[in-house]
């Protein structure tokens, strides 16, 4: 059997090119994971998400455990067939979730209890029950339970969040079942503050896990916090271990994180802007709801391989969103998300060339230009 791992196949300063072995195959880094949130990329097929170069997709405890529970996708053969992705699955820990989401919720030492967002039923989410959960989905990359700091917070409260995490991170490696090729990641809070960084990247590297996450960012900071906290915290982590920035995020903060050493993301933004009409591309997002783009007859971005970019119009995309036509929300995502591979794909090669830095340079001189060339 595969064991968990990850191997390290070049640096560029900072900037990681690796792999990650996993039960179900490897996934190159830096990548960029889809978010599949009900065992489902919203208005995506699996097929059409392995399309876009995609190779590991994100699963979500907290929805998943609520509908359509993880008892009957553990006996309809987990997570992997149900869904019908055959390629690694990161499942979070609900932590996030219960706080944004759910509703009356008490926390404690033991962990949430909350009611349901969809029907007022009451749950109970500790470490234990949270590692049980991702063991029945069967997910290959498992996410210590944690409390996700909320932003604003005083150093008072943001160190006694980061404390509470590590408790039950601890709690998580206990309850976590070492299975051939399934790994555990555990993830560092702290806030913006130095210090609670260091103290929870300390406190984690002396537990040990499979990977380390970076939690409670991207939630209201601004980029140059975040990219602040990254340098503080990124060089404090095993380098022999995947680095796995969470909820993030824009094509600038992902190629800004790449730099300081991150491997990992997750979003909602290119799927969840395919479905609002918004665009992102090599001169950065457009919007093709606009009227500018209603008799403009060239491709979103011509230097895109995707169905939406390869066989349509900006003209019969515009149509399709202002006709509120599924097939629209459809191709937009389609193209975000390849756009987000190409990217992920183009760092991985500028990492081999040694021109990362130039990469990000160069990536940001396009950006500032903007869609220049519509009509």
């Amino acid at each position: 059997m595969t064991a968990f791992r990850y191997e390290s196949l070049g640096r560029d300063g900072a900037a990681r090119l690796g792999r990650v072995h996993t039960a179900h195959g490897a996934f190159d880094t830096p990548a960029f994971m889809p978010v599949g949130t009900a065992a489902t990329v919203k208005a995506m097929t699996p097929q059409s998400v392995a399309a876009t170069g995609a190779q590991i997709v994100l699963g979500n405890t907290y929805h998943l455990m609520l509908r359509p529970t993880a008892e009957r996708i553990d006996r309809l053969g987990g997570l992997h067939r149900f869904m019908n992705w055959s390629g690694p699955i990161l499942t979070d820990s609900g932590g996030f979730q219960v706080m944004s989401l759910a509703k009356l919720r008490k926390i404690d030492e033991q962990g949430v209890t909350f009611q349901s967002h969809l029907d007022g039923s009451a749950h109970v989410l500790t470490p234990e029950r949270s590692m049980e959960i991702q063991r029945l989905l069967g997910a290959d990359i498992t996410m210590a339970f944690d409390e996700c700091t909320p932003f604003p917070a005083t150093p008072e409260t943001a160190a006694a969040s980061m404390r509470l995490s590590m408790r039950w991170a601890s709690r998580s490696k206990g309850a976590f079942v070492e299975r051939p090729g399934h790994g555990l990641f555990g993830i560092v809070q702290g806030g913006i503050y130095p210090d609670l960084r260091r103290e929870s990247a300390e406190a984690l590297t002396g537990i040990g896990f499979d990977g380390y996450a970076v939690g409670g960012l991207a939630v209201g900071e601004g980029q140059e916090a975040m990219f602040s906290t990254l340098d503080v915290t990124t060089p404090l982590l095993p380098d022999d271990r995947p680095r796995y920035l969470m909820g993030v995020g824009k094509p600038a903060d992902i190629v800004g994180a790449v730099l300081r050493g991150v491997d990992m993301f997750d979003c909602v933004i290119p799927t969840r802007s395919g479905r609002t009409g918004q665009a992102f591309t090599r001169r950065g997002p457009v919007n093709i709801r606009n009227a500018r783009h209603q008799d403009d007859p060239r491709p979103l971005d011509a230097e895109c391989g995707c169905p939406a970019c390869r066989d349509y119009s900006r003209a019969y995309l515009h149509h399709l969103a202002r006709s509120d036509e599924i097939l629209g929300l459809m191709l937009l995502t389609w193209h975000n998300l390849h756009y987000y591979q190409d990217l992920m794909r183009s760092l991985r090669e500028a990492i081999a060339q040694g021109r990362a830095a130039t990469f990000a340079q160069d990536f940001a001189a396009l950006q500032a230009l903007g869609d220049i060339e519509a009509v």
